[in-house]
């Protein structure tokens, strides 16, 4: 039934273009978007751990007007709404990362290009007049991570979001059965190539292990800093120990992000990691008592740089909560190259739009005028909840 009215007509949220996606992808490739780590058990948790906050709308406050913009990094966009960066558009889209650039451009928002695109640095740059971002993996070959960056700076990208959680790639089971092949990249053209000998499992795993750089480490950092003039916001934090670390080492940024479930599984849904509430026990004149502690990325970072968050956001509900546990912005992946794939630039811009409508109308019916009129107070977790009930 969903099926036959999503064909009859525009898809009316984010979730319906998922099912066109499918439709219009070969399996192989729709698997590898779709698909998350062994059991994918964090993938079902992103999404499903929204459903667990509750919205606690404020009344009769003046919301006659809306004001979604933000500001991140010094660059202003008209809501608290990204790409993140997501690899192989070509394979969703004959004009890729293009069509995704352009998207971005016509929602004013900031795309994060991936390393991994398969249209080029250039490319992507010249093809229309916005704020980018370029992500970056670190090679074990550095001459050809450092090139990437150089030409990111050159063709006016303002910021490097360095991926910090892949080492290696996560067990990706799909891309295993699929015997996944990656595309040739342009960007790496003449420098390296993705074609590997591997009869068996996913040829995309085979070359990240060959070229990611598994030492890469903090202290590392350094040698970034030293090649780019370029702001450096780090993608992959997941504890606040690292949160902290990350401060010490002097970021620029913060991505809460568990790599859209693609890389360890049953690693915590990341709308959780922005606020984790620890339980405790403690005794007094015989009674337990029942008392909290709150121990999050958000209060690690205590404000001093931007702290954006990826994974699960479908609604504009989502966005809200995220914002609410005190992410500035959000960053879209699946549900963009989702949009790409059904209905190209149209499609990505759909689902950028809807989001911002859907998020418009929860600022609204919540009594917030502004981005920075949603607080805490406007959320209650489950684990409030429960504790509610002790």
């Amino acid at each position: 039934m969903l099926l036959l009215l999503i064909m009859e007509g525009e898809p009316v949220n984010v979730n319906e273009f998922q099912e066109l996606a499918r439709l219009a992808l070969p399996k192989m490739y729709y698997d590898y978007y779709d698909g998350g780590a062994e059991d994918q058990y964090t993938l079902k948790e992103n999404v499903e751990s929204f459903r667990k906050i509750a919205l606690r709308p404020r009344i009769l406050v003046d919301v006659s007007r809306i004001d979604l913009s933000t500001i991140i990094l010094g660059h202003r966009i008209s809501a608290p709404i990204m790409i993140a960066p997501t690899a192989f558009h070509k394979l969703a889209h004959p004009q890729g990362e293009v069509a995704t650039a352009r998207a971005a451009a016509a929602s004013n928002t900031i795309m994060v290009l991936s390393y991994m695109s398969t249209c080029t640095v250039e490319e992507v740059a010249s093809s229309c007049n916005a704020v980018r971002f370029f992500q970056l993996y670190v090679y074990k070959r550095r001459d050809i991570s450092a090139q990437l960056v150089h030409r990111a700076e050159r063709n006016g990208y303002k910021a490097i979001v360095l991926t910090v959680d892949a080492p290696r790639l996560g067990r990706r089971e799909a891309d295993i059965k699929n015997k996944m092949i990656a595309p040739q990249l342009n960007n790496f053209e003449g420098l390296i190539s993705t074609k590997v000998d591997h009869d068996e499992g996913s040829n995309l795993e085979a070359f990240a292990k060959g070229t990611f750089d598994a030492s890469f480490c903090w202290r590392d950092l350094g040698w970034l800093r030293a090649i780019t003039n370029l702001p450096i916001l780090i993608k992959g934090v997941l504890t606040r120990e690292d949160a902290i670390k990350a401060m010490e080492v002097g970021v620029d940024g913060i991505i809460v992000s568990n790599h859209g479930a693609r890389q360890l599984d049953y690693t915590p849904a990341t709308i959780c990691v922005l606020e984790e509430l620890l339980n405790h026990e403690t005794y007094a004149l015989g009674h337990v008592l029942q008392t909290s502690l709150f121990r999050h990325v958000v209060h690690a970072v205590g404000g001093k740089v931007p702290v954006l968050f990826d994974g699960g956001v479908r609604r504009g509900t989502d966005v809200f909560k995220a914002l609410a546990l005190g992410a500035q912005a959000v960053l879209v992946g699946r549900p963009v190259v989702y949009g790409l794939a059904a209905k190209g630039e149209y499609g990505v811009k759909r689902v950028i739009e809807m989001l911002k409508d859907e998020l418009e109308l929860t600022m609204t019916l919540s009594g917030c005028p502004g981005v920075k009129d949603i607080s805490r107070s406007h959320i209650k977790t489950e684990q409030e909840r429960l504790h509610s009930m002790l």
